[in-house]
């Protein structure tokens, strides 16, 4: 149920995408960061055609440290890649990306959304999609999540 009410709120976020001012900067090397779950929207789901495929949750040290206290310190950044997922004889691999949700912790510059900055960018692209009215609407929902610092995941045992 959590991580449906996160791709839903990365989906309102993808939706609403726009050019937008960059205020994240393309975190490069995350994939070596701490993986910390996985999932799968398949056709089933009701917001497939728009966040349908393989979603890997990553996130830098720093949040680490929320994950384990429940407060992300400034500096955290979380990662949601999403990819296509191929299914080929009841294997599904990994395809192309569809997206790269950030979430960037920094109280001071980001009092005004719980201390985040939300970002997307779209497949490949190394620039930022997101509008102020997109930003907006991820914290809309992620503000709800205060007692987890407005994040959705948790980090899998």
């Amino acid at each position: 149920m959590k991580t449906v009410a996160l791709t839903f709120g990365l989906l309102i976020c993808f939706v609403l995408a726009d050019a937008g001012t960059n205020t994240a900067a393309y975190p490069d090397g995350y994939r070596q960061w701490v993986h910390v779950k996985s999932t799968i929207i398949s056709s089933q789901h009701s917001s497939f055609a728009v966040n349908g495929g393989i979603h890997h949750f990553y996130a830098n040290p720093k949040a680490l440290e929320g994950y384990k206290t429940g407060n992300f310190p400034d500096g955290s950044v979380l990662i949601d890649d999403l990819l296509e997922a191929k299914d080929s004889g009841g294997v599904i691999s990994e395809g192309g990306r569809r997206r790269l949700a950030v979430m960037t912790k920094d109280a001071s510059r980001f009092a005004a959304s719980g201390g985040w900055d939300f970002e997307i960018y779209k497949g490949d692209e190394s620039s930022p999609s997101l509008n102020a009215e997109g930003k907006a609407s991820c914290f809309a929902c992620h503000g709800k999540q205060q007692d987890r610092d407005s994040t959705f995941t948790a980090f899998r045992k």
